[in-house]
């Protein structure tokens, strides 16, 4: 007699254990070569099937990637879910960061595919976007509540910025701990913490930023700019609304009302554009810095006009910086490139908080994990436009923006409507 056949229960399990591999393979190769670079040949290779069996699971690439990037989402959620069951906003706090930590730390030993970056989803047709995003929008729903419950108004706009920064700043703390050994995650995890709670003024709620001596890091306002900085511009806006398979070059090129032929003219080709505009970002936001670190002022004082221009930049600028979600198009050398030079950034921004340490200004936090805390919260602040447009006027969403650096997440600022 033959052997028993596979019952059909067995047969889906089995089915959806090797869906799962995929994900999590797909996954894997998607943080290292982008949507782009992500085959099925390669994808494969790294499963141990052909391509065609991938087909199996998944018969087109585009439902393979919403399919990855939903399982991010689903573990993004859980454990925001996860942390709002905890009763204080700080513990709620914690165990969010400690999610994000922990998660690194099993990567770090050898878990691969476990999540990937979501820089991606604006590649995606709308249709496939819109649950995507409406999923991450619960997402930003349950962080929000970490710092109070059914707030209203101003209070709920500071609440929504809080979410947005905790969030950005998570998304990139894979980025910069490859720096850091996990023996000193531990560690790491503390002092984000610390930071999150108390933020890097030593007087509660100091905000008094200075304006700096110019503004060359702001584009022409009045839209005389030469064609390659014009390519930079629309490049940089249509990438950051886009994503970079979004931005085609007939796009980039019609929104300047130019020829395809015109575009490759200036550029050999739309990976180079890509790059340009991260040097372009990196050269504006190194003389917003120097700017104010030039300042006659304390230590925090400097870095508060830094953020209230750089921020302000953000909001209104007719050209933002460009989002580092655009990082995962670019060749892996470029790429690398590009993280040293915003470490370099990073670095400054840790030496003008060493400096208000030194000075009194700037609480005694650790000069390297606030640095890497502003980068995100600066480069995310292109997200909150929208957001930004509600406020009463620039200045103050500026300084609702900033406050979560300024104070903490717990401390509301005392004129608060």
């Amino acid at each position: 007699m033959g052997g028993a056949r596979p019952s059909r229960g067995s047969e889906t399990a089995r089915f959806g254990r090797r869906r799962e591999d995929v994900i999590h393979a797909a996954s894997a190769l998607i943080n290292e070569l982008g949507v782009k670079g992500t085959t099925f040949a390669e994808l494969a290779r790294s499963v141990g099937l052909n391509a065609t069996s991938i087909t199996y699971y998944f018969d087109r690439k585009d439902k393979l990637v919403v399919a990855v990037f939903a399982a991010t989402l689903d573990w993004l959620e859980e454990a925001a879910r996860n942390a709002a069951e905890e009763s204080e906003p700080a513990d709620r706090l914690r165990a969010f960061i400690a999610a994000h930590v922990e998660l690194r730390r099993r990567i770090r030993l050898g878990e691969k595919g476990l999540i990937t970056a979501l820089s991606e989803i604006r590649t995606l047709d709308e249709e496939a976007q819109a649950p995507l995003l409406a999923q991450y929008g619960r997402i930003v729903d349950c962080v929000r509540g970490f710092f109070g419950d059914s707030r209203t108004g101003a209070r709920r706009a500071l609440d929504t910025a809080r979410a947005h920064i905790l969030l950005e700043t998570m998304f990139w703390w894979p980025i910069w701990s490859l720096r850091y050994s996990i023996r000193d995650f531990e560690r790491l995890e503390e002092r984000i913490f610390d930071i999150f709670a108390n933020g890097l003024a030593a007087r509660p709620g100091d905000w008094s930023p200075l304006p700096l001596v110019n503004d060359a890091w702001r584009s022409n306002a009045d839209g005389d700019a030469e064609i390659g900085d014009a390519f930079l511009r629309a490049a940089t806006v249509m990438i950051n609304q886009r994503g970079y398979r979004g931005a085609s070059v007939n796009r980039i090129a019609a929104a300047l009302n130019v020829t395809k032929g015109s575009f490759y003219h200036h550029h050999d080709a739309k990976d180079d554009l890509v790059f340009e505009c991260f040097q372009k970002s990196y050269d504006r936001l190194s003389a917003a810095q120097i700017a104010a670190r030039d300042l006659d002022a304390g230590g925090w004082t400097q870095i508060a006009s830094a953020l209230a221009e750089l921020i302000d930049l953000q909001f209104n600028d007719a050209m933002p910086l460009l989002r580092t979600a655009a990082l995962q198009a670019l060749p892996s050398d470029e790429r690398g490139s590009v993280v040293v030079r915003s470490n370099r950034l990073a670095n400054r921004f840790a030496g003008m908080i060493a400096d208000g340490i030194a000075d009194g200004s700037v609480r005694a936090v650790d000069p390297m994990v606030a640095s890497q805390m502003i980068m995100p919260a600066l480069n995310g602040a292109y997200e909150a436009r929208a957001w930004a447009a509600r406020q009463p006027d620039a200045a103050s969403a500026v300084r609702l923006y900033a406050w979560t650096l300024c104070a903490g997440v717990f401390t509301d600022p005392p004129d608060l409507g």
